[in-house]
């Protein structure tokens, strides 16, 4: 069951999970940088109110699955970012265990994180982020399989700047205000200085 309405703070409240997907950072064996990075940038993005709920967690199938279970049944998340666990290692599972519990895929996501990756290292090819939607009766999450790396995940949210700060390539986060309308979550709000929200004029708030 997801969050009533009535449990947000504001009507238009994001609540946010984040994922770290990693055995020896669960372990303990060294602080994990990918959470508070996501968060940090996330804080400077959004201008609305957000919520977050983290989870460190080791990189196995059943545990990330439960835990992407978890997060948009039970704590009602409307937007879900892991990161690690998608290069070509046999320990790297978290596409397939994101794929696991969808209920329908959102290609677009990964695609173009491979493009926004690939203008730095060729070895983007390798990544195998995965975007889904999971569906409730009642309620949704955007589910969106992240790099591990704190750059990287930068890089892909927010997109390609050039020196006098003209947007070069649109990051995936552009999209995902709208995504996140259309399956029934709050209305986002960004800061534009930091990444532009994209949306049809009908969809907007403010459309005249």
């Amino acid at each position: 069951m997801s969050l009533p309405l009535s449990t947000r703070s504001h009507p238009d409240e994001l609540i946010v999970g984040l994922v770290s997907v990693s055995d020896r950072a669960s372990s303990g064996e060294y602080k994990d940088e990918g959470i508070p990075e996501l968060q940090k940038w996330l804080e400077s993005a959004i201008s609305g109110p957000v919520r977050f709920v983290n989870r460190l967690i080791p990189d196995t199938l059943d545990t990330i699955s439960a835990t992407l279970i978890e997060l948009t049944d039970n704590v009602g998340c409307d937007l879900i970012l892991t990161t690690g666990g998608t290069g070509p290692a046999r320990r790297d599972v978290t596409p397939e265990a994101t794929l696991a519990v969808a209920t329908r895929e959102m290609p677009g996501f990964g695609e173009q994180m491979r493009q926004i990756s690939l203008h730095f290292v060729p070895t983007a090819i390798l990544s195998r982020q995965v975007g889904v939607i999971r569906e409730t009766p009642d309620h949704a999450a955007l589910i969106v399989n992240l790099p591990g790396q704190p750059k990287a995940i930068q890089e892909t949210l927010e997109g390609l700047k050039d020196k006098e700060g003209n947007v070069l390539v649109k990051g995936i986060f552009a999209a995902i205000p709208y995504c996140i309308d259309l399956i029934g979550g709050p209305y986002i709000e960004t800061n534009d200085s930091i990444i532009s929200a994209f949306r049809p004029k009908s969809a907007r708030r403010n459309a005249k």
